[in-house]
């Protein structure tokens, strides 16, 4: 899909401006009013999701959420995705996985996470929502500023490779999310209580200690923050080693 970066980046700027201090519910609408069935929420289904997924049930239950199960999430995310989808009634989620050639030609033995964490997430995450987004114009996230790091200064909508990103949530601090959850009696995920603020996969995701950043436990002990799918994307095909899917 061809974009118009230039278009695409002031379209962003001008909603930003208008939705800076709006509630997440009204930035929901706002993006369904511009886009439509071309928007889709990409969504972990981890610590935090329930909230954004919550609201999403309540503008539009159909909307298309993109979920990554990556072959190594934790059994008990599996189990959340499953249940949280059906209690919220949403009929849109779609699971994304890794190419088969890709794990084939570089991960066969699925212990690439042990030499290059970089190169896991590319196959596992950043490939398949690439080849996902590309039959969307715009797409929604569940990153919020108190998260710390290149989060901090995360506007609530902004550009990425000429299309619109909505960061809902990006306003909201720990205290917010609970009051919602507590409002609206949403399951946390089970591996919350046992101390993990924030969730990927098993081997690259550890508890954390009270007083903890909350994402302290994803890469522990390297400079990696983030998986790689809210950097720069580039276009691709149904698989960047060759071969059909």
């Amino acid at each position: 899909m061809a974009f118009d970066q230039e278009a695409t980046a002031a379209l962003a700027s001008e909603l930003d401006v208008e939705l800076r201090l709006a509630h997440p519910i009204r930035i929901l609408e706002r993006s369904l009013e511009i886009y439509g069935d071309q928007i889709a929420l990409v969504s972990s289904f981890g610590a935090e999701s329930a909230v954004l997924l919550h609201m999403v049930s309540q503008v539009n239950p159909a909307q298309p959420v993109l979920f990554l199960d990556t072959g190594m999430l934790f059994a008990q995310t599996l189990d959340y995705r499953r249940a949280l989808s059906s209690r919220l009634g949403l009929t849109g989620v779609r699971d994304l996985r890794p190419a088969f050639q890709d794990l084939a030609v570089r991960d066969s033995e699925s212990k690439l996470w042990q030499s290059d964490t970089e190169a896991c997430c590319e196959i596992r995450k950043v490939l398949p929502l690439n080849r996902a987004l590309e039959g969307f114009e715009a797409w929604i996230t569940g990153r919020k500023r108190f998260h710390g790091g290149e989060r901090l200064s995360l506007p609530v909508v902004e550009a990425a490779e000429g299309m619109v990103k909505f960061n809902p949530l990006a306003n909201w601090d720990k205290a917010a999310l609970d009051a919602y959850g507590l409002q609206h009696n949403l399951p946390q995920h089970p591996l919350v209580a046992q101390g993990y603020p924030s969730l990927g996969c098993w081997p690259c995701t550890q508890a954390v200690s009270l007083g903890e950043d909350v994402r302290a436990g994803r890469w522990a002990g390297s400079e990696k923050t983030e998986c790689g799918i809210h950097v720069a994307r580039a276009s691709v095909g149904p698989s960047d080693f060759g071969g059909d899917i």
